[in-house]
């Protein structure tokens, strides 16, 4: 659950230059959240080395992909439903392979393999280096299946093509997998125990989208506060390192750090943080270099410590609340988002008013909010019966999002009559005569186009906002051109 899910990019088909040389045509879909659109990047460019060129015609591919995601039960039943609409369009083109990429890949392997027959390929998030040995299996007509998760596997030594880019904000990945065992979240089962990059490749990945003009990226992982880097190997594992690997190791603070000092002018922002891992030395870093976005996404989950144990959080209501002040005191500045659940097994009405009392406290500007719904797999499905009703599930996930949404427009309304720089990354969804870009904070700010173009930074004078978007006029360039 500690990942966004955006909404708007679910089931996008990705395309990129195709190379002359390549004859097969690859057709690949992605679900979930950034981290699953980022490792559908990677396998592009493993399939890209191997004879494929992306298409967005899937009655024209020679293989379909499909990167899949088992966080919420929606998007499940939709990679379902697409595999059901692959399988028809099989049959008017029979040399058409079928493939499941991503965490629903070791779960679901032996039914879609076995017994449903619906796929000719399964590979989980650890195995993508493992594709072209698997297309082999899969042209000799056998099916293939590598699920097995790695201690080791980072692809640090892949350069992902940007599928999704507007040429001007990336992602760039620095940790996989994760070692917080949420009762709620199946992730460590799906993505394996928690490895970090060496930030060595991190920083040339970076050097290499700042020589490709990106003006913006964001460090990426499940939890990206507990990345450590002492030389390769799990974060479990550290205290078992040399004297020397533990007085040189990196932590999220020092990369951020280097990533900030090494690239000025480059715009920096970091998802999904955890409250437990999320260190002080972190807020100071942001407060030291201008180019790190205040924003910080920081799931809570629940408001209720009783609930907050239930779920395996290892922090309470209190220590979240004190780190919220924390950053308020370090970084006036700074927007707080959230994750929340509500309906969680044993939830009580208390509980819930506990949860409404906590917004009450931090007044988020902007959240994702779901009613439980349990994932097979999880310590919460084995140990939990899932016995809130849904119509209390619904009435008080209802409250929660119409508390959120007043505390948008709240914090949406500080910011009239002030001037923030805009990254402009598109053109706006509701009229071709506008930018859409986002401040600092990570809002979205909507203004005429004039004459600026996507990828300039401007400054926007704010005069109107929704509890979604600011609106305002471009006043000027930012000194960040």
């Amino acid at each position: 659950m500690e990942k966004i899910i955006d909404e708007d990019k679910q089931g996008q088909a990705l395309v990129l230059d195709s190379r002359e040389t390549n004859k097969r045509k690859l057709f690949i879909e992605s679900y979930g959240c950034q981290m699953n659109f980022s490792d559908s990047e990677i396998v592009a460019s493993i399939l890209a080395e191997n004879g494929f060129n992306t298409t967005q015609n899937l009655e024209d591919a020679d293989l379909v992909l499909v990167n899949t995601c088992s966080i919420r039960e929606k998007a499940e039943l939709t990679v379902r439903k697409r595999l059901e609409k692959y399988n028809a369009v099989k049959k008017i083109n029979p040399k058409m392979k079928v493939g499941v990429l991503g965490c629903m890949a070791e779960r679901l392997k032996s039914k879609f393999l076995e017994e449903e027959k619906i796929v000719d390929l399964v590979v989980g998030p650890d195995a993508y280096k493992d594709l072209p040995n698997l297309l082999e299996e899969v042209d000799a007509g056998r099916n293939a299946v590598n699920v097995v998760l790695s201690k080791e596997e980072t692809y640090g030594d892949i350069a992902p093509v940007r599928l999704q880019s507007n040429g001007v904000s990336a992602f760039v990945s620095i940790t996989r997998g994760c070692d917080n065992m949420c009762t709620f979240c199946v992730v460590p089962f799906t993505r394996g125990r928690e490895r970090s990059r060496d930030p060595q490749s991190i920083l040339q990945e970076v050097s290499d989208l700042v020589s490709k003009n990106y003006k913006e990226i964001t460090l990426l992982g499940q939890n990206v506060d507990s990345y450590l880097w002492y030389g390769g190997g799990l974060k479990k594992d550290f205290e078992k390192a040399s004297d020397l690997q533990k007085a040189t190791a990196t932590d999220f603070a020092k990369l951020l750090d280097m990533v900030a000092q090494q690239f000025p002018r480059l715009r920096i922002r970091f998802s999904t943080s955890n409250p437990q891992d999320m260190t002080l030395d972190v807020i100071n870093i942001m407060a030291k270099h201008p180019n790190i976005c205040n924003h910080i996404h920081l799931p809570i989950q629940s408001g209720s410590d009783r609930i907050l144990k239930k779920m395996n959080r290892l922090h309470t209501r209190e220590e979240y609340m004190k780190l919220i002040d924390d950053i308020k005191q370090i970084l006036p500045d700074c927007s707080i988002t959230q994750d929340m659940i509500i309906g969680f097994p044993t939830e009580t009405e208390q509980d819930h008013q506990d949860t409404l009392s906590l917004l009450e406290h931090v007044k988020y500007e902007h959240g994702y909010m779901y009613a439980y719904s349990e994932r097979p797999g999880t310590m919460a499905e084995r140990k939990f019966e899932d016995d809130v009703p849904e119509a209390v599930k619904k009435r008080r996930l209802a409250e929660v999002i119409a508390l959120q949404r007043t505390h948008c427009a709240y914090r949406h309304e500080s910011y009239l009559g002030k001037t923030f720089e805009v990254l402009i990354e598109k053109e706006s969804k509701k009229s071709d005569q506008h930018w859409s870009g986002r401040i600092s904070q990570n809002i979205v700010a909507i203004f005429p186009k004039e004459h600026y173009k996507i990828g300039d930074f401007v400054l926007v004078h704010i005069s109107e906002c929704t509890s979604a978007t600011l609106l305002g006029k471009a006043v000027a360039y930012s000194d960040n051109n």
